[in-house]
């Protein structure tokens, strides 16, 4: 594989803490910087002037952006045994981490464009519309769901994601989950087995039976396909109780819990997900002091879905509370057709930035090492050495525009394992 060095940085985000100008910043930011990818991982990144003597040997191919004869160079004799060293020139550009988007539902069918109206009318948010998206999407094809799933992917990486979970859900029989898993597998490695979002219509009358289906063969179907367990806890959902049975029955079945918990009030999913050791718990909107210490002490990551709000028009979750609490935040998309129909991961970072009180270098951490956290992902989030060469070219000079500039297409170029996304 071709080696890429990325020159002319106006300002790089690594997340690797000593890393950065101030080695106190956990968000690693140099200024004047410099990037080397080799195998498709982070090989150095640090001040453009400090790069290794290696870098000032032999003349190299320029891919984009201005000559830069300062930096018109490749890694010498080690690299001339490797082939040749594409450069690539920022001109001044900031460059991030890839988001990582660690909560969506992007297999599914029909539309819910009318509940957004009426909730903009003034009709409150209730759970049950997941049933409609339930019928659609048994009604759609493979063919359809695929070119969906296709299209919404495009969507995340011409914004920046480079790393997504997908969640189940949208079938709730044996058969339709295991479809809705295996597409999802055809798009990311991170899946999520979520037979437990309702109780589908036909089961309303049958709770138990439905629970002994989701544990037993819709469980044993997905399995193959999945890495992760999650259970809507909440009212009109799953109680506490229906919960821990789902998630210990998935832990046993070799898959790794999460939870959407304290969505519509407060509850006891954040403390079922902390007691369980999950990954994370989503949305945590509404959370007692309790939750909050309970989140503090453990490893779980409290991930926090602003566009779900957006949509709802539910108050935003208190990121400010949770940050100064120790708690470990993370920002996801939630995009789904229900309540938050959005891919960008930007407009995540602007909304926590307007309405969640939290600073431009916070924000911008939630939405990458934060999500490689939920993710339990070390080789994501960061641009430290040996990490995934996953990152993003910004059309800004700096980060801050990300929230500066809400709803502008700010990505100049997308990377995963050090080749363009296009």
């Amino acid at each position: 594989m071709t080696d890429l060095l990325i020159t002319g940085i106006g300002e790089l985000t690594t997340n690797a803490v000593g890393l950065g100008d101030d080695v106190a910043d956990p968000t690693g930011l140099i200024r004047d910087a410099a990037l080397l990818v080799r195998g498709g991982r982070v090989a150095w990144a640090g001040r453009a002037a400090d790069a290794p003597a290696a870098l000032a040997d032999a003349p190299a191919r320029h891919r984009s952006g201005a000559e830069t004869p300062a930096m018109d160079r490749s890694l010498g004799a080690q690299a001339v045994s490797r082939g040749e060293v594409r450069v690539v020139d920022a001109g001044g550009r900031a460059v991030v981490p890839g988001f990582v988007d660690s909560h969506t539902h992007l297999v599914f069918g029909g539309d819910r464009a009318d509940e957004f109206e009426a909730r903009m009318a003034g009709v409150a948010y209730a759970a049950g519309g997941i049933r409609r998206t339930v019928a659609a999407t048994r009604a759609a094809s493979d063919d359809e769901l695929r070119a969906r799933l296709g299209r919404l992917t495009a969507e995340l990486h011409a914004q920046g994601t480079t790393t997504f979970e997908i969640k189940t859900g949208y079938d709730l029989t044996v058969d339709g989950e295991a479809r809705l898993a295996r597409l999802a597998a055809e798009a990311t490695g991170e899946v999520t087995f979520l037979g437990a979002h309702v109780v589908p219509a036909e089961y309303v009358d049958d709770r138990e039976a439905y629970l002994d289906l989701v544990t037993g063969p819709m469980l044993d179907a997905v399995r193959p396909h999945a890495r992760w367990i999650d259970v809507f806890c909440e009212t009109g959902a799953f109680t506490p109780a229906e919960s821990e049975r789902v998630l210990r029955a998935g832990i046993v079945a070799g898959l790794r819990p999460r939870v959407h918990g304290n969505q519509l009030g407060e509850g006891e999913g954040v403390r079922l997900a902390v007691a369980l050791g999950a990954a994370s718990v989503d949305h945590c909107t509404y959370l007692s002091d309790a939750d909050v210490a309970a989140l503090a002490g453990s490893d779980t990551v409290a991930t926090l879905l602003p566009g779900v709000e957006f949509s709802t028009r539910h108050p935003y979750p208190d990121a400010r509370r949770l940050l100064d609490a120790g708690v470990t935040v993370a920002l996801a998309s939630d995009c789904n057709p229900g309540t938050s129909f959005t891919s960008s991961m930007p407009l995540m970072i602007a909304l926590a930035v307007r309405e969640m009180g939290m600073t431009i270098a916070e924000a911008v951490w939630a939405a990458t090492a934060g999500g490689a956290r939920a993710l339990e992902r070390s080789d994501v989030g960061h641009l430290g050495a040996g990490a995934r060469a996953d990152l993003v070219i910004l059309d800004a000079p700096t980060r801050t525009h990300l929230a500066y500039r809400p709803g502008v297409p700010l990505v100049h170029e997308a990377y995963r394992g050090g080749v363009p996304l296009r």
